[in-house]
């Protein structure tokens, strides 16, 4: 018997795709969160209205060290790290777009220059390498925020 090679197609040949929700972590991969350190005046992780609520699974030592391992990659790049992470979520082959939200005009302008930037794959292995397991990638485990609250 001869068993028929298949080859299966992407999600983006197949026209399914994400579009991204916070591609910058509610300001986690901003690098503003230090590990060990008080979260900054005036930061979202401190806004007792709903947005400390929505950011403090990813306010732990682990996560915040990871981020900083990040920063020498977007100093070679010349880009912030809120530009990093839109351009990380946007180099996804199944990633249609992302939804980048703002509390100030000026951090829209920063994000949006990310758009153009392509990151190769040396860059975004050494990204992956530097994250390790901390982005969760298992789609059985990236349910909606009702799901992982029940």
């Amino acid at each position: 018997r001869v068993i028929e090679e298949r080859v299966v197609p992407t999600s983006r040949e197949l026209g399914i795709s994400q579009i991204v929700w916070s591609p910058v972590a509610q300001g986690i991969l901003t690098g503003k969160y230090k590990p060990g350190a008080e979260a900054p005046e005036g930061s979202r992780a401190r806004d007792e209205k709903g947005g400390a609520d929505m950011i403090k699974r990813f306010l732990d030592d682990p996560v915040l060290k990871a981020v900083q391992g990040l920063e020498p990659i977007a100093a070679e790049l010349d880009l912030t790290m809120a530009q990093l992470a839109v351009a990380w979520v946007l180099s996804n082959d199944n990633v249609a777009g992302a939804i980048i939200g703002a509390s100030r005009p000026e951090q829209i302008t920063e994000n949006v220059k990310a758009a153009g930037v392509t990151l190769d794959a040396d860059v975004t292995a050494r990204i992956d390498e530097v994250l390790g397991d901390i982005p969760e990638t298992d789609p059985a485990k990236t349910v909606s925020p009702a799901q992982r609250l029940s």
